[in-house]
């Protein structure tokens, strides 16, 4: 992954990892781990996150984001601002959701995406995920913007498509924002731009702060 790598030469080359990759079309929140932080990242992915995300309720992809060009889907009926909240806080608690046929769940010991890159059927099974809280923060035909907070499993791009289908439209994701992994925010975040050219102690948390965090 280009980021672990751009870190670990900023580190000195010392081991880095993450905890949990993006969608290669999403921003946000990444978390990574240095040295002996890197063994910390498997609670760091275990922890919920949260998403801010942008749907296209017009068209429908085969990955469910941009990465194809969307086809256009005939709609009956435009859903109203109420009927679309309604069909959202739907996704709200324990669900079960199929992740996307592009994604890194394995089928038959190769990941989705490269097999439904073959042009070969994917059939992936649903699979229980938890949103502990979702909303729509605007809507104006065709676009949704949606706040997620969830556990580890959830794919928004699958929330794309099942919406769609909930109300007779397509969905496909515009944008994806990661906001949070636990209790790392965007806000505390580094943005790429503003790295140093090479990293000390003093620009990382240390291992003290945080387990502090993770306790929170």
């Amino acid at each position: 992954m280009s980021m672990v790598n751009m870190i670990r030469r900023k580190c000195h080359k010392t081991k880095t990892g993450h905890a949990g990759t993006l969608d290669p079309l999403a921003t946000g929140v990444l978390v990574l781990g240095v040295g002996k932080m890197t063994k910390q990242l498997g609670n760091m992915m275990a922890t919920d996150k949260a998403y801010e995300t942008v749907i296209d309720l017009s068209g429908i992809t085969a990955g469910h984001d941009e990465e194809s060009e969307p086809k256009q889907v005939e709609v009956d009926s435009i859903p109203t601002k109420s009927q679309v909240e309604d069909a959202v806080a739907s996704f709200k608690g324990e669900i079960d959701q199929a992740p996307p046929i592009h994604s890194a769940v394995k089928v038959g010991g190769q990941r989705a995406y490269k097999v439904a890159r073959t042009g070969e059927q994917v059939a992936l099974k649903p699979r229980q995920v938890m949103v502990h809280d979702i909303s729509v923060t605007q809507y104006e035909w065709p676009l949704v913007t949606i706040q997620i907070e969830c556990a580890k499993g959830f794919y928004v791009r699958s929330l794309a498509r099942d919406l769609g289908e909930a109300l007779g439209t397509g969905g496909y994701c515009k944008s994806i924002r990661r906001t949070a992994v636990g209790p790392f925010s965007i806000e505390n975040a580094w943005q790429l731009e503003d790295l140093p050219e090479y990293l000390s102690q003093g620009d990382l948390l240390s291992p003290e702060e945080v387990s502090q965090l993770l306790q929170e």
